[in-house]
């Protein structure tokens, strides 16, 4: 393989920076989160208010709704939120969020944001490695669809995740015990337990969560480690005191976690797996690394009465964590292409509010600030990459740091007793440096010591053309300010049905490209993503709260999505699509036609193409964006067989169903010249089936499981490496059939 293949591999592969998933086990919500059946209390406008009172577009699910659905981790979250897609080039260590159809497409580097916003108890998440976690001990999570430009603010262009943590009651003393076991030999612990120092005044909650199992992708490689296993820790502490039990109330929330599993490895050359007669799960790989990956964080929220109509609310946090993963991304007993990636995270945030609560009047507004910083070290090494038998690659370093200001208003205002009129604005000034840029081109194998031969960041020239210079380095600095809000009538008739129509505007920040370390001529600044959205929807209960209904309807006019472009050099550039057009539709559905028999069912329409793009020179108008299957569907039911008051036993099957997607703008569209395949950048329409069955007796459960029953043979994410001199492209195996059995004592 020559340079230029070897650029352009590795600026390709660049795309695709591993971040933390701390998967967890869900446990259940507190009773107290449920007024009524089917009915969930949420704060996705920053107060409290039924999820059937709130004129958007929201999945709830409390905690109970989350273990009987088997979501143990937010890839899971797609089999119950219609429109949503979690996509991963790392397996478990990377979800990638696409909410109708807004993804990262591409673009996969450790330094973007993605435009679905991950909050933590309304805490903002920036770096990307830390969106798995808090899926154990939770109270709910909330998934806002569409953008969320007013309350939520920037990188909410596809919309907001909020996991919601469990919070000291300060009463009473309680808990619970759980471990389970399933196939490759998965051990799973979680706990957690709650005590009230003071009666209504000062409380402890504690929560951990463990998780090891063995590899689910197995390794034929002689001694060779077994892909995908978990080795997983994780631990929450949550302190609430409100002094003689009056108008402060103090949440501090702290939190850490690790990861120490084995990467997800490609499924490799198809003509090396087809020689060694490889099953869909299994792999021949020398060198299957470890997703080594750390988070942690402490938040306070400090909430004070001023009035019966007057709340004052701070929120603030200091977050970190870093990533560290050995990828093999050849998928042979060969280093044809092998990277680590290496990133370190830092942030901060302050934001304050005041919710006021009249009569006729409802508003939020405040004030919000924060700053990020990723520090990127990454190493490619490339087989042959400097000629036959001569190994080489591109070490990567740089500084990335964002800062964002921003203040907010929005009221609600009652124009009669039953239409309602919502107007809100935000306006956000953000800020970024690219500092300490540099990359090198270097002679060594995997295991050896680098030895530079010429700098590639700062040089305008192809690889190989500027002389190694230690201490050159690359600075840029970009910048941009966004006006966006939220303006909605809402109408609830006298049955309680809800009916509203809205207009949003969304705003993702510009973005340095990460992704470019051949050539400074590619690290560059992009304009701010934008997305003008038109919903309309119903939300409701019906025949004689039977069942619970919602749906919507939306139009989005979708502009400069930041992709990643490959030139002649070679050189990846981030640029903007000028623009796409999305809409669809979804509907959730809960049916109970009869005591301890409940229906629940969803599904989403989604129509996501481009309007305007080229990438490489080529007309892509017309093609679907990257991760948006046109058909989403739901369908379970929670029945309970017996009941005898002590003891129950319900079970609780589930099918889902995803129609087509692709995984690269390009979609079936190959570049003359370049050896693409793209057509094998897809994965085609499939359902899974899920299923539980649960035995109750007082405080005690037994829980047997079963996800992905049938085995299907899914691809979770697919990249271009054809196009970039290698003969095959990088295809990524979803998870197989796991199952096993769960035990739970609750105090």
């Amino acid at each position: 393989m020559n340079i230029t293949r070897a650029g352009i591999a590795s600026v390709i592969l660049s795309c695709g920076v591993s971040n933390i998933a701390l998967a967890q086990e869900v446990t259940q919500a507190p009773q107290a989160s449920e007024a009524v059946a089917g009915d969930i209390i949420v704060t996705a406008q920053r107060r409290s208010q039924s999820l059937l009172d709130v004129p958007l577009a929201i999945s709830a699910l409390g905690g109970d709704a989350l273990e009987s659905k088997g979501i143990t981790n937010s890839a899971s979250l797609a089999t119950a939120v219609p429109n949503l897609q979690v996509s991963s080039s790392f397996g478990r260590t990377q979800p990638n969020f696409s909410l109708r159809g807004i993804s990262v497409a591409n673009e996969f580097n450790s330094n973007q944001a993605s435009p679905v916003g991950v909050y933590i108890d309304d805490v903002y998440i920036a770096a990307r490695t830390s969106h798995g976690m808090g899926l154990f001990d939770l109270d709910r999570v909330e998934v806002l669809r569409g953008p969320q430009g007013t309350l939520f603010g920037r990188n909410t262009t596809g919309g907001a995740i909020n996991f919601i943590t469990r919070q000291p009651a300060l009463n009473g003393t309680q808990g619970y015990l759980q471990a389970g076991y399933g196939n490759y030999n998965t051990f799973k612990a979680q706990g957690a337990v709650e005590t009230t120092m003071v009666e209504d005044e000062l409380g402890l909650r504690i929560a951990a969560n463990y998780e090891k199992g063995d590899g689910q992708i197995r390794n034929v490689y002689p001694g060779g480690r077994d892909a995908n296993s978990v080795d997983s820790l994780q631990g929450r502490v949550a302190l609430r005191a409100k002094p003689g039990n009056g108008a402060v109330d103090i949440k501090i929330r702290a939190y850490a976690g690790r990861d120490r599993g084995t990467q997800a490895t490609p499924l490799g050359i198809p003509s090396e797996r087809a020689a060694s007669n490889l099953g869909f799960f299994e792999i021949n790989e020398n060198r299957v690394g470890l997703s080594r990956t750390d988070a942690w964080g402490i938040a306070g929220n400090v909430s004070v009465e001023l009035s019966p109509t007057l709340t004052f609310t701070s929120i603030t946090s200091y977050d970190g964590g870093k990533l560290d993963l050995d990828q093999a991304a050849d998928g042979s007993p060969n280093d044809v292409l092998d990277i680590k990636w290496q990133s370190g995270f830092r942030q901060f945030s302050e934001e304050a509010r005041i919710n006021y609560e009249g009569d006729a009047l409802k508003l939020v507004g405040g004030l919000f600030y924060g700053w990020d910083r990723t520090v990127t070290d990454n190493r490619f090494n490339i087989g042959s990459a400097l000629g036959a038998g001569v190994d080489g690659g591109f070490f990567q370093h740089y500084r990335q740091s964002r800062r964002s200001y921003a203040a907010f208003l929005q009221g609600d205002y009652d124009l009669t007793d039953k239409l309602v009129l919502t107007l809100g604005a935000r306006y956000t000034w953000d800020r970024g440096q690219y500092r300490d840029g540099y990359a090198f081109l270097f002679a060594g194998g995997v295991d050896d010591a680098m030895t530079p031969i010429a700098s590639t960041v700062p040089c305008s020239g192809a690889p190989g053309t500027c002389a190694y210079d230690p201490n050159a380095r690359f600075n840029l600095d970009g910048k941009n300010n966004a006006l966006t809000g939220r303006a909605a009538l809402s109408y609830t008739f006298d049955n309680g049905l809800l009916v509203y129509a809205s207009y949003s505007r969304g705003y993702r920040s510009g973005a340095f490209n990460g992704g470019s370390y051949t050539s400074s001529a590619g690290v560059n600044y992009v304009e701010p993503e934008r997305v003008n959205a038109y919903e309309a929807g119903v939300k409701g209960r019906l025949l004689g709260n039977m069942l619970t209904l919602s749906a919507a309807g939306f139009y989005y006019d979708y502009t400069n999505q930041q992709v990643q472009d490959l030139r002649a050099g070679p050189v990846n550039f981030l640029v903007n699509a000028p623009k796409a057009e999305v809409y669809g539709g979804e509907i959730e559905a809960t049916l109970r036609p009869a005591p301890g028999f409940t229906i629940n069912a969803s599904g989403g329409y989604l129509h996501a193409t481009y309007k305007e793009l080229s990438l490489q020179g080529v007309d892509l108008s017309g093609n679907a964006l990257p991760f948006a299957p046109r058909w989403t569907a739901q369908f379970g039911v929670d029945w309970k067989v017996f009941d005898t008051g002590r003891d129950s036993v319900t079970f609780s099957p589930s099918v889902n169903y995803f129609s087509r997607q692709y995984f690269s703008p390009f979609n079936t569209t190959d570049v003359a010249g370049t050896g693409q395949v793209n057509s094998e950048l897809q994965q085609g329409a499939y359902a899974k089936v899920d299923a539980a069955l649960v035995w109750q007796h007082d405080n005690i459960e037994l829980r047997g499981w079963i996800n992905n029953a049938f085995n299907r043979k899914v691809l979770a994410y697919g990249l271009d490496l054809r196009g970039a001199g290698f003969n095959y492209n990088l295809l990524v195996p979803a998870a197989p059939r796991t199952y096993g059995v769960t035990a739970r004592v609750s105090f």
